[in-house]
């Protein structure tokens, strides 16, 4: 068997896990004091037991990876037979290479805190790039999310053809990500994916235009799929384009809401029909609008956890 632990960063979905699973959440302390340090306390014996602790590495990302670190060493202090981490989102993803001279590349740092501090092996939701797999040299596991917004996406539109829909990659680098949606959305691997030409400000953060869509929207429900929004800008242009392509209505797909504050107000404005996305993130109460449905991934990492 193994004990079950909870971060502070989305106890809803530690506690759905917990009931999925029948194991009830390990007893810890965290306290954070008035100098922003943080001790982690386990109040449980846990000496040569498997020790799974879930914790997103969202907003804010120091704070939830320093936590994360905490957990694997006092763990590890007190003979944890392994220490498995359970992050459903993955913070600094998206720095996996090195755009500018100067720049560090963030993700592989994390990566090495993470394998130097002793965990066992790392579990994530739809990593931002699949390369960065090969980082890890110990054990690692990427969990697909996109069959789940694909089953609630097909059953939001009905009929969910190739002639009535288009999956729609809001970049070039996220086609293949598009590809694993469209193949669990139609069920087969005998579709196109549309493409949206995105030019990037790398002087300035989340900010980007969209330059050209490349494929056949027109009359169809287009649909953009994604690893992560943060602004919505990206996703917002995309969706006026194909709108403007003529697309009869636009649909979004995107695992991981990292939205920043104006995010949710932009969203609920935008040309975009309705946002599926999952709940790998806690969702603050002013984050909520009427636009975004969420699905719950608490069975998929229940599962994995399962087979450990």
């Amino acid at each position: 068997m193994f004990k079950l632990f909870s971060g502070t960063a989305h106890p809803e979905l530690s506690k759905d896990i917990s009931k999925l699973l029948a194991i009830p959440i390990s007893k810890a302390e965290v306290i954070r004091f008035e100098n922003s340090e943080i001790r982690v306390w386990i109040e449980e014996k846990v000496r040569n037991e498997t020790c799974i602790v879930i914790q997103p590495t969202s907003n804010p990302s120091d704070t939830h990876l320093m936590e994360l670190f905490f957990f694997c060493d006092a763990l590890r202090r007190q003979e944890a037979k392994k220490v498995v981490a359970v992050i459903p989102y993955f913070g600094y993803a998206r720095q996996d290479v090195q755009h500018r001279p100067g720049e560090c590349v963030s993700s592989n740092v994390i990566i090495k805190f993470l394998e130097s501090i002793g965990f066992y092996k790392v579990y994530t939701i739809n990593l931002h790039d699949e390369a960065t797999e090969g980082v890890f040299s110990i054990p690692f596991k990427n969990i697909n999310a996109f069959p789940l917004l694909a089953k609630e996406i097909k059953h939001f539109i009905g009929n969910t053809t190739t002639k009535t829909v288009s999956v729609v990659s809001p970049d070039h680098g996220g086609v293949e990500r598009a590809r694993k949606f469209s193949d669990a959305l139609f069920g087969h691997t005998n579709h196109t994916i549309s493409v949206v030409e995105k030019k990037r400000d790398l002087e300035h953060i989340h900010q980007s235009v969209a330059l050209d869509l490349y494929g056949d929207v027109k009359n169809k429900v287009a649909i953009l799929v994604d690893d992560l929004f943060t602004s919505g800008g990206t996703l917002i242009h995309a969706a006026e384009l194909c709108i403007e392509r003529g697309a009869s209505k636009v649909l979004t797909a995107v695992v991981h809401h990292d939205f920043s504050p104006t995010a949710p107000q932009k969203l609920q404005n935008s040309v975009i029909t309705q946002i599926f996305t999952t709940n790998t993130i806690k969702l603050r109460k002013d984050q909520v609008f009427n636009k975004l449905t969420e699905i719950s991934v608490a069975p998929l990492i229940a599962q994995e956890i399962k087979n450990i």
